[in-house]
């Protein structure tokens, strides 16, 4: 057997490569035999003219180019062309002189608009904004300003407006203008929503002057769901905190939001918010408002009585608005209810609980239910701070572990319904903050959330034509945003 010359050996490896050698001259092959006679002109002499497939396809490439080309060009030419300036001619005119007494006035009347604020960029440069911070009076920010005890005095011996002084409150502006040598010019500040203040200090002559400020109420809509809380539908709205409030506020009467909010529960409410000049100032008031509780549907319209009196009423035109506030703080959980017998959580005996515990936070406000006058105030057995209140002849309630009163109440004093009374706290036999509430018929307890109360009575009749004609518009306007499919038609 004759051996073959290692020369002569492969291996796999090569013998692989020159296989794949192969078969790509195979195909590079067959593309150029298929692609040799592509040609715009063929050899007249050698065959005659004749137009294949491979001819269109490169004509219609060429053609499709042209037009593209055509079409490109003329716009980068529009677009790189610079037109020239226009021919402009400046002359010069000379003005008529102003008068000296055309001159003064005219700066004078600059001098007012700067004082009252109408001129930003001079109030910028002339002004110092200072915003009062709590537990600040006017003489710690005169003081902070350089200012002598004795300049604040002159303003307030001026007797111009100085009961703006003495009511001051956080947030509350007050601008200074000084003279060139450090002295108070003039002091500046709002004596409500509208009205602005501006007193000039000239030669020790304090003289005031008043500008109006023109408020604006824009309205607004809002429609919620109740999925989690009130605030958080609230909040979903668009709606501020304070006026959520204010709409649980207007249906406390008829609706327990501690224990009557259901998931699904939903509101439509048409508001209002204060602009001045263009910015928002503060909350403005709910105009009318439907809240949709556990099926049952609940109406608030705000009305102006005859005396002036502004409350919520029905569609029927009764006053919603009770001779007892339902819940008498701020609504919360329940936990405890009224029953004839319980475990007390501190004594650890049967015991009957006479009343309702409303769970909430240390310091949340304790409103009174109703008009009445104060019959105790002080600390009472295991009420711990204790507020009694009698409602004439036949009703008493009673606000019990308070963590404090409210400022200026004594016993003997008289208070309105929703006036603030004190905070919840967890004083007494407490084992935790909450409010103990306990609402008395002739001596006898009864379930303050169970209890009858008494209906007020709707509004005379010349009154209420007035209520329906000035109502009714709103309650159209709140029936078709009850219908989302109606708001979204709109």
């Amino acid at each position: 057997m004759t051996e073959t010359p290692a020369a002569h050996r492969s291996s796999p490896r090569t013998s692989r490569r020159l296989a794949l050698r192969r078969r790509a001259l195979r195909k590079h092959f067959q593309f150029y035999s298929k692609c040799k006679n592509w040609a715009l002109a063929q050899n007249v002499s050698v065959s005659p003219i004749s137009w294949r497939r491979e001819h269109w396809v490169l004509a219609s490439v060429a053609v499709a180019l042209t037009v593209i080309v055509g079409m490109v060009m003329p716009t980068w030419a529009n677009a790189m062309r610079r037109d020239e300036a226009p021919s402009v001619t400046t002359l010069s005119l000379a003005l008529p002189a102003l008068s000296a007494d055309q001159t003064m006035a005219g700066d004078r009347a600059l001098a007012d608009l700067a004082a009252a604020g109408m001129v930003p960029g001079m109030e910028s440069a002339e002004w110092k904004v200072v915003i009062v911070r709590a537990g600040q009076s006017l003489a710690d920010i005169f003081h902070e300003q350089g200012l002598s005890p004795t300049e604040l005095q002159r303003l307030v011996d001026a007797n111009v407006d100085n009961g703006a002084f003495r009511r001051i409150h956080p947030g509350d502006e007050f601008a200074f203008r000084k003279s060139a040598d450090g002295r108070l010019a003039a002091l500046r500040f709002d004596r409500d929503d509208h009205t602005r203040v501006v007193l000039h200090i000239d030669a020790g002559v304090v003289k005031s002057e008043i500008a109006e400020r023109a408020l604006e109420r824009r309205f607004h809509v809002a429609r919620g769901t109740i999925k989690s809380s009130l605030f958080e539908a609230g909040d979903t709205a668009g709606m501020t905190d304070s006026m959520t409030l204010k709409l649980a506020q207007a249906f406390g009467y008829d609706i327990d939001f501690a224990q009557d909010l259901r998931v699904g529960d939903s509101f439509t409410v048409i508001y209002n918010d204060v602009y001045r000049e263009g910015e928002r100032l503060r909350d403005g008031d709910i105009i009318g408002a439907t809240f949709i509780n556990g099926g049952r549907r609940f109406t608030a319209l705000r009305f102006e009585d005859a005396d002036g009196t502004v409350s919520f009423y029905s569609e029927d035109g009764r006053p919603l608005k009770t001779s007892f506030l339902r819940t008498p703080v701020e609504f919360t959980r329940i936990s405890s209810r009224f029953s004839a017998g319980r475990m007390h959580p501190v004594l650890g005996k049967m015991r009957a609980h006479k009343g309702v515990d409303y769970a909430a936070p240390t310091g949340t406000p304790i409103y009174a239910a109703g008009d009445a006058k104060v019959e105790f105030r002080g600390v009472k057995n295991g009420f711990g701070n204790v507020v009694i209140l009698q409602h004439g002849g036949q009703y008493s309630t009673v606000y019990g572990h308070m963590s404090r009163f409210a400022a200026g109440l004594s016993a003997g004093q008289r208070v309105r319904q929703g006036q603030l009374i004190g905070y919840v706290g967890s004083t007494g036999l407490a084992t935790g903050p909450h409010l103990h509430y306990e609402f008395r018929l002739n001596g006898q307890h009864r379930d303050p959330l169970s209890v009858t109360l008494p209906k007020p009575e709707p509004l005379p009749a010349t009154e209420l034509a007035k209520f329906k004609q000035l109502t009714q518009p709103m309650l159209a306007q709140l029936k078709r945003y009850e219908d989302p499919r109606l708001a979204l038609a709109r």
